[in-house]
């Protein structure tokens, strides 16, 4: 969608199919049904499927990035430190509004509600959900920040030489 007015770095086109696909086997067979989660609580041995909180994990990530992305090219903030806080500020926020998302329809399912949830009986899922999401964010920032400024710098190279004039190209 804004692909013509704001190209988005190639880095973050994949990140966000990939929270697409954890979205939409999450929706297809309940956070606590997908296959993989299952998988992943064999292996490591856990009471209960992770994949709710790989859904988390990727709430923080990608939110973060985006917000980082954004907010540098949009020339909203200059510095590093302001970026990376306001990015995890705004993962946390979008996580926070889950949250609410999740509890407003637990009280319109009722006790459909638990399937929907993916809680497995967790009273902390809400905050350990949100946690996940932080930690998303976090590593998000720390391990990818310098390769999506190489691609923003790129993208905003790319236009300023198409509008040199041809004798200075």
């Amino acid at each position: 969608m804004t692909y013509r007015r704001l190209p988005l770095t190639t880095l973050l086109y994949v990140l966000i199919a990939l929270h697409a696909l954890v979205l939409m086997l999450g929706g297809a067979y309940t956070y606590a049904r997908v296959p993989l989660g299952f998988w992943l609580q064999r292996l490591m041995d856990l009471e209960r499927s992770p994949y709710d909180r790989i859904g988390h994990f990727m709430q923080g990530f990608v939110p973060a990035l985006l917000a980082r992305e954004i907010l540098l090219r949009g020339q909203y903030v200059s510095g590093g430190r302001m970026s990376a806080f306001l990015s995890g500020c705004v993962a946390l926020a979008v996580s926070a509004f889950y949250e609410l998302v999740e509890w407003w329809t637990a009280l319109a399912l009722g006790q459909g509600a638990d399937a929907f949830l993916g809680t497995q009986g967790d009273p902390w899922d809400t905050q350990s959900g949100m946690l996940m999401a932080l930690i998303g964010a976090v590593t998000a920032l720390l391990t990818l920040a310098r390769l999506q400024d190489r691609q923003m710098a790129r993208l905003t190279a790319a236009p300023a030489a198409m509008r040199a004039p041809a004798s200075s190209r």
